[in-house]
């Protein structure tokens, strides 16, 4: 792939100016072949090969760092399924906490900054082991700084999981309590359709049909996006989806050529780029003032939901335009903690619970990274969670939720997590739902169009 003088400049003064930058390598490793009977030997293997990669994937992104110029944010790993990993193990809680211990660990002794795919695919059922990773979630996420979790819950083809996520309710509510904020909750996500490549957390891991190691990149550019969409304001929808597409070609390629670096120093293969603009606390970087540089008074407010799904199409042409190898979720984040502007729309009562739900129908991540009040019963939760996967499922795309019922919080307060978290103002939530609907449990059918070849 050539990179041509004028582009280098071009992305010299996105980075200096408008926060681009690289948010995350992902080095996605293989762990199959470390499971063994023994806790202990299979521990000590796990731990040895998190540790040894992720140095050497520390050492790869500084060269490049050091190579272009471009900031890249995040370091991570992905492994496989935690699941999988404890089949062979007696199914207590005690084994996957020490799992969770030891990804921990190694992830630490690397300098990694996350490290994901402590989680399972459950949409047609729980096994043992899956059910013991659950109700063991609570306890490994509390003791853990890096680890992240994700549940796959449903899909197109096999429909909803309804008796996952219904204990997954209680599960939310006993993780918020061990954790300080709540802040356990900000590490694992529930999705429908998630994909196997996925660089971003919470629902990073390196699934089934990968090998044995993988670097994948996640790319970002609010800053660059609001920059283009305000530089023009005049222009037609037709004209301003244009320069969004011929902005994210552009960043796309940049993202393409570290991430192909990174794997060539480590030997291993290169992914994926997933092109989602994912803000950040930072001023300058948010999706939610890219739409209001279009025209929207507030995001939130009437037009939000047709101005994303421009936003969204448009970064996806632009990107598949650019590389081969689109992949994980490429779209847009719309969290409300991470983005100013997100939170500033919830503050003035410009976005609320009902309208966060319905923007994610043309988003291509969910609702993210949200608040709720401590108080919010696990019934009221698990609905939330199952009307969000609904619509994955019957549009056959990615969603997910990452909800954060704070302890001892109510409407209106502000919460903070520091860092990348940001804070996030807490969103009212109803004190009832659909408690009979989701004490039902079983699985919800897979819509019609799971049937197509």
């Amino acid at each position: 792939m050539s990179i041509t003088v004028e582009e280098i400049f071009e992305t010299v003064n996105m980075t200096l100016r408008q926060n681009f930058d690289i948010r995350t390598v992902t080095l996605g490793i293989n762990l199959k072949d470390c499971m063994d009977r023994n806790l202990d030997h299979f521990c000590g293997r796990v731990g040895q090969r998190i540790e040894t990669m992720g140095k050497q994937l520390n050492t790869a992104a500084d060269i490049m760092e050091s190579k272009y110029g471009i900031p890249i944010i995040n370091r991570r790993i992905a492994v496989t399924p935690a699941a999988i990993l404890l089949e062979p193990l007696p199914k207590t809680q005690t084994a996957a906490v020490t799992l969770a211990r030891t990804l921990d660990r190694a992830a630490a002794a690397a300098d990694i900054d996350f490290i994901g795919g402590f989680g399972a695919h459950v949409q047609k059922g729980l096994t043992a082991s899956e059910e013991n990773l659950m109700n063991a979630l609570p306890a490994a996420l509390s003791r853990t700084k890096r680890v992240c979790s994700y549940f796959n819950m449903g899909s197109t083809r096999a429909g909803l999981n309804m008796t996952a996520v219904e204990r997954f309710g209680h599960v939310l509510k006993d993780l918020a309590v061990r954790s300080k904020t709540g802040i356990g909750c900000a590490k694992v996500a529930v999705f429908a359709n998630v994909p196997e490549d996925n660089p971003f957390m919470a629902g990073a891991h390196h699934g089934a049909g990968e090998p044995d190691f993988a670097l994948n990149v996640g790319i970002s550019g609010p800053g660059v996006v609001k920059a283009v969409v305000a530089q023009n304001p005049d222009c037609d929808l037709t004209e301003l989806s244009e320069v969004i597409k011929r902005t994210v070609f552009k960043i796309t390629r940049a993202g393409e050529l570290i991430g192909r670096e990174v794997a060539q120093i480590l030997g291993v293969e290169f992914g994926i780029v997933d092109i989602s603009l994912a803000a950040t606390p930072r001023a300058g970087d948010s999706v939610a003032e890219i739409i209001e540089a279009m025209g929207i008074a507030r995001m939130g407010l009437p037009g939000s939901t047709a101005a994303l799904a421009l936003l969204i199409d448009a970064v996806k042409k632009g990107g598949s335009m650019a590389s081969g190898r689109v992949g994980g979720l490429s779209g847009t984040f719309i969290p409300v903690s991470e983005d100013a502007g997100m939170i500033r729309a919830v503050q003035e009562g410009a976005l609320s619970l009902g309208k966060l739900e319905a923007l994610t129908s043309v988003c291509s991540v969910g609702m993210d990274m949200f608040a709720v009040p401590g108080s919010t019963p696990p019934d009221v939760l698990s609905a939330i969670i199952a009307d969000e996967l609904a619509i994955g499922i019957v549009n056959n795309k990615t969603t997910s939720v990452r909800v954060i019922p704070v302890p001892n919080r109510r409407a209106g307060q502000i919460v903070q997590f520091g860092g990348l978290l940001g804070s996030a103002p807490i969103m009212p939530a109803p004190k009832k739902a659909a408690r009979a609907f989701v004490l039902r449990k079983g699985r919800m059918p897979a819509p019609l169009q799971g049937l197509r070849n």
